[in-house]
């Protein structure tokens, strides 16, 4: 795979980071306030793990960083997009493994 893809993945993810951010900052009326939080937290993580995206194609292993990225992006704060737009902390299985993506992600720029 071309290691340049993951620049518009990180755009697509972008769009979608900034998108939802504006959202969760603007529109996002939570009948309890905790899960405002909860959608900033998602929002945070998805914004800098997509910043990170952009140096993907420089790393040594770029398909690795650029995947465990994304699947962090989608697992974690994915996760914590639906349980606060839910109100529903059910929905919070999938956000551990989001976050073992990321730490493995970072941990791949050791070797």
């Amino acid at each position: 795979m071309d290691p340049r893809l993951w620049h518009k993945v990180a755009a697509l993810s972008g769009v979608a980071a900034l998108g939802l951010g504006s959202y969760g900052a603007h529109g996002f009326k939570p009948k309890n306030p905790s899960y405002k939080e909860v959608w900033h937290t998602a929002s945070l993580y998805h914004l800098v793990h997509t910043a990170a995206l952009l140096a993907a194609p420089i790393t040594s292993r770029p398909n690795i960083f650029g995947g465990l990225l994304t699947t962090g992006i989608v697992a974690f704060s994915g996760t914590c997009y639906a349980v606060a737009y839910l109100e529903d902390r059910t929905y919070s299985r999938l956000a551990p493994i989001g976050g073992f993506a990321f730490i493995g992600a970072w941990a791949s720029l050791l070797f």
